[in-house]
């Protein structure tokens, strides 16, 4: 099975499903993923972008994540960008890697370029192409999800528990090779606040560890 995560920016796809991604891999599927950002100048130095994705391709390796895409549109500027290069970049993406589950941004994220990443995503995962994709899932990502305006669009409801009990650990080791993007507890970005995150979303369905998502699409045959 191909399994697709699309991520805005490098980390987002282990804070949001570090441990599925070690779940897949273990049982033999095929992982990949698709950072859709870079950090450009003047908000980003390119020293800085150098050493984020370094990290990122560290910690696929470490996941065993087959095939790692950078689409390199700019972060937090993504509103500059015409809407159907960003469509036709991730379209592209989806029709080649052919993924049987997709894994998507929260909506509702505080961040625009998740916002606009999910939405342009979701034309592309429109099931009218040559491939067609059976499930659609929502992640959350710490620092992002649950901290714009709270209403009902907005709100993250989790509809699907994956258990991760015996991959947390290697989801938590993953996050660590991003040095350059944690901090000190209690920031979301801590290896702790994730660790305390699966822990809670694990005893809502009484497993040890799990991450929560909310299905958007599944098609059955």
């Amino acid at each position: 099975m191909n399994v697709l995560i699309i991520a805005p920016h490098p980390d987002d796809e282990i804070l949001g499903c570090g441990g599925t991604i070690a779940k897949h891999t273990a049982q033999g599927n095929d992982v990949y993923v698709c950072i859709v950002t870079k950090g450009v100048l003047p908000l980003f130095g390119e020293e800085g972008v150098a050493l984020v994705r370094k990290e990122c391709k560290a910690a696929h390796k470490y996941l065993g994540i087959k095939g790692t895409t950078f689409l390199d549109f700019p972060a937090a500027m993504l509103e500059e960008v015409p809407r159907y290069k960003l469509n036709d970049a991730i379209c592209k993406t989806v029709q080649e890697i052919k993924p049987d589950e997709v894994y998507l941004p929260h909506r509702g994220d505080m961040q625009l370029d998740h916002k606009m990443i999910t939405d342009a995503a979701m034309v592309a995962l429109r099931p009218k192409y040559k491939h067609v994709v059976k499930k659609i899932y929502a992640y959350e990502t710490l620092s992002e999800t649950g901290w714009d305006i709270p209403n009902t669009v907005n709100e993250f409801i989790p509809t699907v528990y994956n258990d991760i009990t015996g991959y947390l650990d290697r989801k938590l080791e993953a996050m660590r090779f991003y040095k350059s993007q944690l901090s000190p507890y209690p920031n979301p970005r801590s290896i702790e606040s994730l660790e305390s995150l699966a822990k809670y979303r694990g005893s809502t369905v009484n497993v040890m560890a799990a991450e929560a998502f909310s299905l958007i699409r599944e098609i059955r045959g």
